[in-house]
């Protein structure tokens, strides 16, 4: 009985192991939602498999507006969250959904639209400009997805007090690359990130009008989910991922993602 109990404890004690031994092994998954300018603009399929083949994980990428992003991760339905609306990931974070917020990288947003540029806008501040594009009889594409570029479109119509109305004002619904195809096809304006805009220069043929306004400015913010509010989240995973990107080799990495020679993203990490 005594010898039995002793291979018993054997048995155990190896499964145990065993056990402890297979998610260092295992490929971990890491879930992440994102906006669609990440997506979009090439950046993620171009760092995460640096980051995947270092750590032996797989990050699944869920791409959204920053609205549906943040829901997301809320939700305990992701285990990270990268995103660009700082009044929205405060928000976040003084809610106890997500914890440890670090600045990532940054870029701009620029208005886009027809080379002719029937509204008269180039050159000019972003709220002037809009002032222009409210008066004028020129069509406004709007994301109307609640991302950190819609949050920021809405924001300057309500500085101005005024907004395109009817037909010439048109709520998509949909991510940037859409938007923007959606824009050269109408002729439109809409309000981009530098990135996306970039990626679709050529194949929409909008032209930059407004950039470099001090309002424009576009930081990106990586958020874990809270590991006591979602307790099934992946937070080593999100840590380790984290801790990449905003380290000496990924903030490197986002610096040295230049598409046709164009650097899209720049990298803001507090070292």
């Amino acid at each position: 009985m005594k010898r039995r109990h002793l291979q018993h404890m054997f048995v155990a004690g190896a499964l145990a192991a065993l056990c402890a031994m297979l998610p260092a092994s295992a490929q971990q998954v890491i879930r992440l939602s994102t906006t669609t300018s990440t997506e979009n603009s090439g950046l993620l399929a171009y760092l995460l498999p640096q980051f995947e083949a270092r750590t032996n994980s797989k990050v699944h990428v869920i791409s959204v507006g920053t609205g549906k992003a943040l829901e997301l991760a809320r939700n305990g339905d992701v285990d990270l969250t990268l995103v660009h609306a700082r009044a929205a990931e405060d928000k976040f974070v003084q809610d106890g959904a997500g914890i440890d917020r670090r600045d990532v990288m940054y870029n701009d947003f620029v208005v886009a639209g027809p080379l002719d540029d029937p509204a008269g806008i180039k050159g000019l501040g972003v709220l002037a400009a809009f002032r222009k594009l409210a008066a004028s009889n020129s069509k406004f594409i709007s994301r109307g997805d609640n991302s950190g570029t819609d949050v920021m479109e809405r924001s300057y119509w309500k500085a101005i007090a005024r907004q395109p109305i009817g037909a010439r004002y048109l709520s998509a619904g949909l991510g940037m690359g859409e938007v923007l195809n959606m824009a050269a096809e109408l002729q439109a304006y809409t309000l981009a990130d530098r990135a996306t805009y970039n990626t679709y220069r050529a194949r929409t043929g909008l032209a930059i009008l407004v950039e470099g306004d001090p309002s424009m400015f576009n930081p990106y913010g990586v958020i874990a989910v809270s590991p006591a509010r979602h307790p099934g989240v992946n937070h080593q995973g999100a840590r380790q991922l984290m801790d990449w990107l905003t380290s000496a080799e990924g903030q490197k990495k986002i610096a040295e993602f230049k598409p046709n020679g164009r650097q899209l993203f720049f990298p803001s990490a507090s070292r």
